[in-house]
């Protein structure tokens, strides 16, 4: 069985904390002797249709190698208005279908915080880095369906 490719999708929107998630998403995949590629998206909002991109130029043959797996990376902060709780909801719901509607592994790296200090703990390499927990995620989710895929008779 071939080593596993990822696609990583990046919201830039915060730099500092997309750079802490991607850390901990790269440290899980190299222990784990996984190829995979980087892209980044503006906000969290495009993470979907980014993924969407991937998937539709796969399946017409489009990319060089083929994609096992995607791992989502963003973060959301709160502000004034009912823009985060649609962000949110949206971003989450995208990938969440994408996932469902493509059988895909999809790693969920997305912070959804109240408060720029929130994200900090959940971004950060030394403390509860979610990057790491979305790679393990997607990881798992490649396994289960190799797993199940060659259980057919």
């Amino acid at each position: 069985m071939s080593r596993p490719h990822v696609l990583i999708v990046e919201a830039r929107f915060y730099q500092d904390l997309a750079d802490q998630l991607f850390s901990g998403v790269a440290a899980v995949l190299d222990a784990a002797d996984v190829t995979y590629e980087r892209q980044w998206v503006f906000g969290s909002f495009e993470l979907p249709a980014a993924i969407r991109f991937a998937l539709d130029a796969q399946s017409e043959g489009d990319v060089a190698r083929r994609f096992d797996g995607f791992i989502a990376l963003g973060c959301v902060i709160e502000g004034e208005t009912d823009h985060y709780e649609h962000i949110c909801r949206e971003a989450s719901r995208g990938l969440m279908d994408l996932s469902y509607q493509f059988a895909a592994p999809l790693g969920f790296g997305l912070l959804t915080c109240r408060t720029y200090e929130q994200a900090i703990a959940r971004a950060a390499v030394d403390r509860k880095n979610k990057g790491a927990d979305a790679a393990h995620a997607c990881l798992r989710m490649i396994e289960l369906k190799r797993t199940l895929s060659q259980a057919r008779p």
